[in-house]
């Protein structure tokens, strides 16, 4: 184990304990009493309040109510953090101003060395979606929907939210209770149990007008929600499993407010679990031509007659 990364275990071990001696410093951590006394003393100068007990058998305590000092990081691991900041740039990510800040705070806390290799790294990696003419991390040029962090927020506090929505005819409410929060195609969604319509519903965080909370009077139970989420997601009737190129299709378009599920950490496979209703002939005919556009890299799990049917008659018509 490399000195700085022992040292900060060290802080947190004995930041956790009311008294400690030399001898456990020793035995946890596997070294000899000289490596553990400096490793006490330098500690100490970076700020930790140590306090002595003379004696046989004294030890050192923490001072009540202190905090760990700063933590020091690796050249690895300053890499690590940097380049997780890259990878978030132009993703109209929460709390961007906060990752302004700490960006700024990990290029004061290290070497000029180190910031000069930070400095390549940002001018050679290259992330999707990021926009290799504006490379300056610490611009906020790529902050999203104002709503969101209210949102945010708000659903830390309570799940149950009552959403004002700008439409076409004017504002809109929607008692909701949320489910997920997600980015798709460079913008953000909610998914909820719409408490009045008593289904699924999708939401464009774009639209947000106000959030809230919701009266505790009108609410369903989360027992209550989940069983009829269940008795609905019985009444699926088609199921996909889509490849690389149909899950990069589906991006560019889907006429159906549900959304794919990754099956695998590369998200190169997905699972697709939708209700057509074959009795809406406008909706058959679209959900069996999005099929099309889906293309060969799909397998089908399960699918309603009308739709294989539909799709026999619309290759017949290319073919003619």
């Amino acid at each position: 184990m490399k000195k700085v990364e022992r040292i900060n275990i060290i802080m947190r071990y004995i930041n956790n304990r009311a008294r400690f001696t030399i001898s456990e410093i020793m035995k946890e951590f596997d070294i000899s009493r000289s490596t553990a006394i400096r490793d006490i003393r330098e500690i100490e100068t970076m700020g930790m309040p140590l306090v002595a007990e003379v004696g046989r058998d004294g030890g050192y305590f923490v001072m009540h109510n202190s905090v760990l000092p700063d933590v020091r990081f690796t050249n690895n691991e300053v890499k690590a953090l940097f380049i997780a900041f890259m990878a978030t740039r132009n993703q109209q990510l929460p709390y961007l101003k906060s990752r302004q800040s700490l960006a700024e705070k990990l290029l004061g806390l290290i070497s000029q060395n180190q910031q000069d290799e930070l400095v390549l790294l940002n001018q050679i990696l290259l992330f999707e979606g990021t926009n290799p003419h504006n490379p300056d991390l610490l611009d906020l040029s790529d902050l999203p929907e104002p709503m969101l962090e209210t949102l945010i927020q708000t659903l830390l506090i309570d799940s149950y939210l009552f959403l004002t929505i700008e439409e076409e005819k004017g504002l809109r409410s929607y008692p909701i209770y949320l489910l997920h929060l997600y980015r798709e195609k460079s913008a953000w969604f909610i998914e909820g149990f719409d408490l009045k319509e008593e289904k699924k519903t999708t939401i464009p965080v774009d639209r947000l007008t106000d959030v809230k909370s919701y009266p505790v009077k009108k609410r369903f139970s989360k027992k209550k929600i989940l069983e009829k989420l269940c008795k609905q997601e019985q009444a699926i009737n088609l199921v996909l499993e889509l490849g690389p190129k149909a899950i990069a299709q589906f991006k560019k378009y889907h006429p159906i407010k549900d959304s794919i599920s990754y099956t695998n950490p590369y998200q190169t496979k997905a699972i697709l679990k939708t209700f057509i209703n074959v009795n809406n002939l406008e909706e058959l005919t679209e959900m069996t031509n999005w099929l099309l556009f889906l293309g060969k890299d799909i397998k089908v799990k399960e699918v309603p007659i009308e739709v294989l049917e539909g799709l026999q008659k619309r290759l017949c018509s290319l073919l003619a």
